[in-house]
């Protein structure tokens, strides 16, 4: 009888991990099988053909290049950074970022937050419009598509955030001398 506990304690300090928000943070599962047959939804088409360009790139912990791979808050701040947003690295820091918003007001482009394993904002995706978002997890090891309002994603589900205004400037480059962050940004 003995054993029971410190097998309990074994598997859970197996399980606990988190989405990579500073580097050596284990990462979260289970995560359910991906289904999707999302297409690009009228707001923000830039910030979605972006994130979902990047479907299939590797999931690395601590990754925050599509050349080597992503984990979720890498992900989305590169894809922000793309459009002109400055986003921080961690995933508990791109909560504090943006308007907080409902559920039911989540729109293509907000960030959408889960607890995966532990207490508060652990994992971070992009919402694309009619439940689903994309989103850099650990299991099977690629950016993909799911659904937020399914069994697994609604039960952890943290909160919303849309980013606007303050986290919006334009990006400049060689071929392109200014993005509109307005487009990428702001709804």
């Amino acid at each position: 009888m003995t054993r029971a506990p410190w097998c309990l304690l074994f598997f859970a300090s197996a399980v606990v991990g988190g989405c990579a928000t500073s580097g050596n943070v284990p990462r979260p599962r289970p995560f359910p099988t991906p289904t999707s047959t999302v297409e690009i939804p009228a707001a923000g088409p830039e910030l979605i053909a972006t994130a979902l360009a990047l479907r299939g790139t590797p999931y690395l912990n601590g990754g925050s290049e599509p050349t080597r791979g992503f984990d979720c808050s890498g992900f989305v701040q590169w894809v922000f950074a793309q459009h002109g947003a400055a986003l921080p690295r961690e995933t508990r820091s791109q909560y504090d970022e943006g308007k907080k918003i409902d559920r039911d007001e989540v729109e293509p482009g907000d960030l959408v937050f889960f607890e995966t394993v532990s207490r508060g904002p652990s994992h971070v995706g992009i919402a694309l419009g009619a439940g689903e978002f994309v989103h850099a997890p650990s299991s099977r090891g690629v950016v993909r598509v799911e659904r937020y309002t399914s069994d697994y994603w609604a039960s952890r589900w943290v909160g919303a955030r849309r980013i606007t205004g303050s986290n919006c400037a334009p990006a400049l480059s060689e071929d392109k001398p200014q993005l509109d962050s307005a487009k990428a940004c702001s709804r």
